[in-house]
């Protein structure tokens, strides 16, 4: 692990090789004088992502140290340790751990780099004489001379046309472009690929989503990394976009920021109900249930998406993007801003100076993605009756800067939190609505008055979370959509990790009380998704029948791709059947989805988890108190199926879902693939 450390007060000077001829302190110790270090090696007793008060702690264990630069003022090394005087170091400084084992001083009352140059990293390509062809190349691009000399901002966008939640990121990546320069930095836009999960779902198109989120964040880490850019500004619009780009910030780990491309208006029928894209889906339900006609129905989904943004309700689009403004790597109120109201523009044009003030500050996503800041945004998606999908992608973006996250985390936050929000898809309301009250910032100011969140934590602003929301007006007092903590939804959180005979290795259940605690019903299995669909359209699931519908061989390897399981589930609630239909996936399930839901369960069909196991008839338990899912089986009878169960083929032959099935983790690790911590 590479281990390196900056003084609080001094820019760098030029790094100088250490010589092994070095004088030795009397203990033996190598001592240093002024300067830059880089030192490499493991870390010791110190975790990654704490934080060492030095004006009380003098020494960082290392260890084994192999030495390359030089380092600190009046600081010794010996073997294993780092030695520091605390009378060398600032008020208030403090040691990071960080991603890979980064260690740096973060002064609280100073500047890190007062006098230093903020092209620090494009300045490998554009001062060497010896990279003359990469000059070339970029005054081609249309740089100056003087260009040479600053910061280069990638501005990584994605925008594709064939999406309302994405089709405006090029206006405002625009924005965003004009705003750097006046800052006195060089934008370099480049883009991402997309997915729309609400053309893709109830397809096989489905099962190139999740995946997406890996291709964004290498897009993103490989441009980056290999154009040199010093800094990053994303612009995500939907729901694997939102993890996707800040996978890439926690891994490059360069100044960075995200601004949120917004949420959509509500939708209006012909009749005045109102719409969002989640009506659309359950439309098909209504429509073969007969409770309404065809021209209801595309009443519905003519009306139901009136423009450009991310589906409106509190979905996975919307649940990640409150979770980064949680974790810090926006400015105040990007989360809950509409696509197309003014302040979003305004946020884009104002970002300059923001990104300008990070560099400076060298502030950085492993500074701002601590562990209290990942407890911070578990606790708000609990709140909010956030989406399931939140579990992986919060587990995936913790790995990106060294922190383990599991789900027993989630469910020990879950078991603090309560639920209290009336938010689609389980309540009333949208994120246009959460906007007129305040938005985002005005609930983190509520929660922290609760003193329910900690506001200490770096943001991108350079400001902690609490100085963010400490003008920030409070929530109007009759305002219907977050109650007070006297007055929950649900005591507890609504994302439960469930275990048992059918889930040894977890799941996830979205419990919001409304569907009841207690599901046993008779299990009816089918290995794909629209088997099930073709099984409702004819009629074989009954009201008044406790079913456990289970959709198997969907998981991230076996589908490949864990599609989300909306277009079922929606039809379900669609049909009427929500009381009397529980539904258990391997797959994943749309933020907009409600109802009795299990999913992600570990091990998948395709690796010859339990799921595969089960035989129509099965009574199946699922007991939301006691988190256990169980198949109501002998284990002598699970043992002989598991003996006599066969892989099935794998369903991607070749090409991009091939790699993907052979790469990705389980969902209990965040369907990572560049392998679990």
């Amino acid at each position: 692990m590479a281990v390196e450390g900056y003084p609080t007060r001094l820019a760098p000077p030029k790094p100088q090789a250490l010589s092994r001829g070095r004088s030795k302190s009397a203990s033996g110790s190598d001592w240093m004088s002024t300067g830059y270090a880089r030192l490499h090696g493991k870390l010791g007793a110190s975790p990654l992502n704490e934080r060492l008060d030095v004006t009380r702690t003098t020494s960082v264990p290392l260890w084994p140290y192999v030495d390359s630069d030089i380092a600190f003022s009046g600081c010794a090394v010996s073997s294993d340790r780092l030695f520091i005087p605390v009378k060398a170091l600032s008020s208030g400084t403090i040691f990071h751990f960080g991603h890979s084992g980064l260690v740096r001083l973060l002064s609280t009352t100073s500047h890190r780099y007062a006098d230093a140059k903020l092209n620090r990293v494009s300045s490998k390509i554009t001062q060497p004489k010896s990279q003359g062809a990469s000059q070339a190349m970029l005054y081609a691009t249309g740089l100056e001379e003087a260009d040479m000399n600053k910061a280069q901002v990638g501005i990584s966008s994605v925008w594709f046309e064939g999406n309302p939640c994405n089709m405006h990121l090029m206006d405002l990546s625009s924005l965003v472009r004009d705003s750097v320069a006046r800052a006195g930095l060089v934008p370099m836009r480049f883009n991402s690929i997309g997915v729309s999960d609400g053309i893709s779902m109830g397809t096989s198109g489905m099962r190139y989503s999740l995946q997406s989120r890996e291709i964004i964040a290498d897009g993103i880490e490989t441009v980056m990394n290999g154009q040199w850019y010093d800094a990053n500004v994303s612009l995500p619009g939907c729901d694997k976009n939102m993890p996707g780009v800040v996978i890439a910030m926690g891994r490059v780990n360069r100044p960075s920021i995200v601004i949120y491309g917004g949420s959509i208006k509500p939708g209006c029928s012909a009749g005045g109900q109102t719409l969002d894209l989640v009506s659309a889906f359950q439309s098909y339900g209504q429509y073969i249930s007969g409770q309404i006609d065809e021209a209801q129905r595309f009443d519905i989904i003519r009306h139901a998406c009136p423009g450009s943004g991310a589906c409106g309700g509190m979905y996975t689009a919307n649940t990640m993007a409150t979770a980064i403004e949680v974790l810090g790597l926006t400015v105040p109120g990007s989360s809950s801003c509409p696509a197309e109201d003014p302040r979003k523009k305004a946020e884009c044009e104002e970002i300059g100076e923001t990104v300008k003030n990070l560099l400076k500050e060298d502030i950085r996503p492993s500074d701002i993605l601590t562990r209290q800041a990942f407890e911070n945004a578990m606790i708000v998606v609990n709140i909010l009756g956030g989406s399931t999908n939140a579990v992986m992608h919060l587990i995936a973006i913790a790995q990106s800067v060294g922190i383990k996250l599991t789900i027993d985390d989630f469910q020990a936050v879950s078991d603090k939190t309560p639920f209290l929000a009336d938010l689609k898809p389980s309540g009333k309301y949208v994120m246009h609505d959460l906007y007129k009250i305040g938005g985002t910032p005005a609930l983190l100011r509520f929660l922290l008055k609760e003193g329910l969140i900690d506001g200490s934590g770096i943001t991108v602003t350079g400001k902690t979370m609490k100085e963010n929301v400490a003008s920030w007006p409070d929530f109007p007092e009759d305002q219907p959509i977050i109650r007070p903590l006297s007055d929950p939804i649900k005591p507890t959180g609504h994302l439960q990790i469930l275990r048992g005979s059918l889930a040894p290795g977890g799941s996830v259940g979205k419990i919001t009380g409304k569907e009841g605690l207690l599901f046993e019903g008779t299990a009816k299995c089918y290995d794909y998704e629209d088997a099930f669909v073709e099984a409702l359209e004819r009629g074989e699931i009954k009201k008044g029948e406790k079913t456990v519908v289970i959709i198997r061989y969907e998981g991230p390897k076996g589908g490949p791709g864990m599609p989300e399981m909306l277009k079922p589930s929606a039809a379900i609630m669609g049909a009427g059947l929500g009381q009397d239909v529980a539904l258990l996936t391997d797959g994943r399930f749309s933020g907009g989805s409600h109802g009795f839901l299990i999913g992600h369960i570990v091990p998948e069909a395709m690796e010859g988890g339990p799921i595969a196991l089960v035989k129509d008839g099965d009574r199946v338990i699922i007991d939301a108190e006691k988190r256990v899912v169980d198949l109501g089986i002998s284990a002598e009878e699970m043992e002989k199926r598991k003996k006599e169960w066969k892989a099935p083929e794998p369903r991607a032959k070749a090409g991009t879902l091939k790699k993907y099935a052979a790469l990705v983790s389980d969902a209990s690790h965040g369907c990572v693939t560049d392998g679990p911590l």
